[in-house]
């Protein structure tokens, strides 16, 4: 029974309600949208992250409290189990093989993969009004300026591929052009050339020098290497840009986005040298020691602002942990990267493309929810357009679903996607929906056994089909025996990359279709 005093209290607010919105102006932007901040980890896998992974013997506390005062998703996937094509799809919410790249990552000296007119998070948000800053690893290509007479070549792997450009020159088509007001960005991985940072779609020195290192772990690519580039110091940077960038728009009246892709733990794997041999392991669980540590100190930054309450921080991975990360040794020892699940970095299996997943968002979400429904990096699109008002056009976010419901652990509401696609290096598809997996090859379409091409894969069924409710470690094939279901699958896969979209609306074209992609089968 309410008492007359609390009956008192509940008339009181409601006349200063009337007089509140009959007398004050709207309420700010800021109050009313919230904050957006996402951290997209680089090869970090699904076990290296205590919240996800009991018997890891990597020690996270900083992330795991993020999880513990959010929610952490156990089924949450990126479209791709390497970078480039996992950072297009989280970016634009629609599927990475829709585009010209239908296998492997970019280069450092790749053009522009995000079309000028395609929707991004950050301009979506943009015309919200939001002030959004990209702060980190780029990885989807630049058009680069050239010397005089020279044109330009696909490719950039080899030293001698940075010849042609000239560094002096306006850069086209960088990250500040793809949404962003404010950028700081790698252009691609800490591994390939060139070494420098392009802030504000300029670069910050011209590079006058060329590195390598060959170390086991600590290795890069020989390249164009600018004078303020330190490579032990660029997680370090992008966490210290951040977190002043989070304050200098705290004291703002708009809200922000703050899209920060770290370079790391991909190789070169680099702690500083304070967490140097922390972890006694390799130099990876050191160097997940020190992001961890600035997970810490970012999430703490947010709570002395004051912030806390309406900023949405998104924790995430854009794939499996690399073999290059030394992911045989750390079997060896105990800890597995992948936890339970088969395959690491470029697989179709599990290993390559399930990764941990935080959302924390105190005005919304309760804490320590633990979330075991399927969703994609894809759906952050519609996800956050639908928190934020935007209603995507026919054209913008063709693969997104919004998991909005999904974060209130009282809804019984599902998402509605009926499936969701996946990629591997190699171009390999796989298709889930509800606990059926089929996987459109014999191997793993990456880098673990049985590896494309491999002997190992004569006399193997021609494709993969798993039960992940009662065999998530993917390890009893059942397409011999289901194949109708193998089929239905098949088919659906099939209208999805024909409609180019999975969501409901308009058939629309995708970037590039016959003749370029690397699995045919669908094409009979």
């Amino acid at each position: 029974m309410i008492s007359m005093k609390s009956w008192a209290n509940l008339v009181l607010l409601f006349f200063v309600s009337l007089l509140h919105f009959s007398c004050s102006e709207p309420e700010s932007e800021k109050e009313s949208k919230p904050n957006i901040i996402i951290v997209l980890a680089d090869d970090l896998g699904y076990g290296d992250v205590g919240a996800f992974n009991p018997e890891s013997m990597i020690k996270t506390p900083y992330i795991d409290q993020l999880a513990a005062e959010g929610m952490k998703f156990t089924d949450a996937h990126t479209t791709s189990a390497v970078c480039t094509p996992t950072r297009y799809a989280l970016l634009t919410g629609r599927y990475n093989w829709r585009t010209k790249l239908k296998e492997g990552v970019l280069t450092g000296k790749s053009k522009a993969l995000i079309s000028p007119d395609r929707t991004t998070l950050g301009s979506m948000l943009q015309k919200q009004g939001y002030h959004t800053a990209m702060i980190g690893k780029w990885h989807l290509g630049m058009d680069w300026g050239l010397k005089e007479g020279e044109t330009f070549e696909p490719g950039g792997w080899n030293p001698e591929d940075y010849d042609q450009l000239d560094f002096t020159k306006a850069i086209e088509n960088a990250p500040g052009t793809r949404g962003f007001d404010y950028s700081l960005a790698l252009p691609a991985s800490l591994d390939i050339a060139p070494y420098v940072y392009i802030e504000n779609n300029e670069i910050t020195s011209v590079p006058t020098k060329t590195t390598i290192d060959e170390g086991e772990y600590s290795w890069w690519r020989k390249g164009p290497t600018s004078d303020d580039f330190i490579h032990e110091q660029c997680t370090p940077l992008f966490f210290e840009k951040s977190m002043q960038y989070i304050t200098e728009q705290s004291k703002t009246d708009n809200p922000f986005f703050l899209y920060l892709p770290l370079p790391s733990p991909h190789t070169p794997i680099l702690p500083t040298e304070e967490w140097q041999g922390k972890s006694g392991m390799l130099p990876y669980a050191d160097f997940m020691m020190m992001i961890d540590d600035y997970m810490g100190k970012l999430n703490q930054t947010i709570k002395d602002l004051g912030i806390e309450e309406n900023t949405i921080v998104i924790f995430t991975s854009d794939n499996g942990c690399s073999p290059a990360a030394g992911f045989e040794k750390m079997v060896e020892m105990g800890h597995f990267p992948s936890g339970p699940y088969r395959g690491h970095k470029a697989d179709i299996y599990e290993g390559g493309h399930r990764v941990p997943t935080i959302i924390k968002w105190p005005e919304v979400i309760s804490q320590g929810v633990v979330n075991s429904k399927t969703i994609s990096q894809v759906d952050f699109l519609a996800t956050l357009a639908e928190i934020v008002g935007y209603d995507p056009a026919d054209n913008e976010g063709e693969d997104s679903f919004s998991f909005l419901s999904q974060l209130n652990p009282d809804t019984s509401d599902d998402v509605e996607r009926e499936a969701t696609v996946f990629h591997s290096v190699n171009g390999t598809f796989a298709i889930r929906k509800g606990d059926w997996k089929l996987i459109t090859s014999k191997g793993s379409g990456g880098w673990s056994f049985p590896r494309p091409g491999d002997s190992a894969q004569e006399g193997l069924p021609e494709m993969q089909l798993y039960n992940l409710a009662i065999d998530p470690a993917e390890t009893d094939n059942l397409y011999p025996d289901q194949k109708a279901k193998a089929e239905e699958l098949k088919q659906l896969l099939i209208k999805y990359i024909k409609e180019g979209r999975s969501t409901q609306g308009a058939i629309q074209p995708n970037d590039s279709f016959e003749g370029e992609w690397s699995q045919t089968w669908f094409m009979n």
